[in-house]
């Protein structure tokens, strides 16, 4: 997970990922932000994120990002 955290510091530096849980509701993360983001996920986590899983409930907590990545990964 510490990975994720400092890709998404890299994007937007000035949110505490560890306890913010409404990332997407909050506007924290725009559109282009997660797209952004989605393709870093996907080349450091070697997953591919079905557009389907592109929802506000996996992208508004880091937390949720992770459990995310570690679902994609095992199947």
């Amino acid at each position: 997970m510490e990975k994720l955290i400092e890709i998404l510091e890299g994007l937007q530096p000035e949110v505490d990922y560890e306890t913010v849980d409404n990332l997407i509701d909050g506007r924290y993360l725009d559109s282009l932000t997660i797209l952004s983001l989605v393709s870093e996920i996907e080349d450091e986590f070697d997953v591919e994120i079905p557009t389907v899983e592109i929802i506000p409930a996996n992208f508004n907590s880091a937390k949720k990002m992770w459990e995310l990545i570690e679902r994609l990964k095992e199947e």
